[in-house]
């Protein structure tokens, strides 16, 4: 399997993201609040507000692609404050996802992977993707989505996972 696969799942989840903050918004005004009040939601006390998440998983969805594509993921710096400032955000990311071609996936399950938080280690691309990108993509995923929904947002299980390809018995 192409680990260049990873690249339209991150796509789909990240525009099913985009579509849950729209729903969001328009659930706030149907409610009468300012969906703005949901960036700084969060789960727990400790844990990352909505704002963050996003962030996040845009990141591990970027950094992921460059890494194993040998590409430079673009710079953002985490200020974004509004909703629309979010939606741009994860437009950025999926536009840098979407230019990304899957030639430059060649020889990337052997790729070494290595971070600044890894202290001098590295990873092999394949095990990165399986054990580490994936799931911390979709921790931050799943966490907005439980945010929006402990907020009353109206979303379900087909929002999350979107579209899927179904074929003919």
């Amino acid at each position: 399997m192409s680990l260049y696969k990873a690249v339209p799942q991150f796509i789909k989840m990240l525009r099913n993201l985009d579509r849950w903050l729209v729903t969001a918004t328009e659930y706030a005004k149907k409610k009468s609040f300012d969906a703005e009040v949901l960036l700084q939601a969060r789960l727990a006390p400790d844990q990352y507000p909505l704002v963050r998440q996003v962030q996040i998983a845009c990141d591990s969805a970027k950094f992921t692609t460059a890494h194993l594509s040998g590409q430079k993921a673009p710079a953002h710096p985490d200020t974004e404050k509004t909703l629309p400032e979010v939606h741009a955000r994860i437009a950025s990311c999926i536009a840098f996802l979407e230019s990304v071609k899957e030639a430059d996936f060649q020889g990337a399950g052997e790729r070494r992977i290595s971070a600044p938080w890894m202290a001098g280690k590295w990873v092999a691309g394949a095990p990165y993707l399986l054990q580490l990108a994936y799931p911390n993509f979709y921790f931050h995923i799943t966490t907005a989505y439980a945010i929006l929904r402990h907020n009353g947002v109206e979303l379900g299980k087909r929002d999350f996972l979107g579209d899927v390809q179904l074929n003919d018995a």
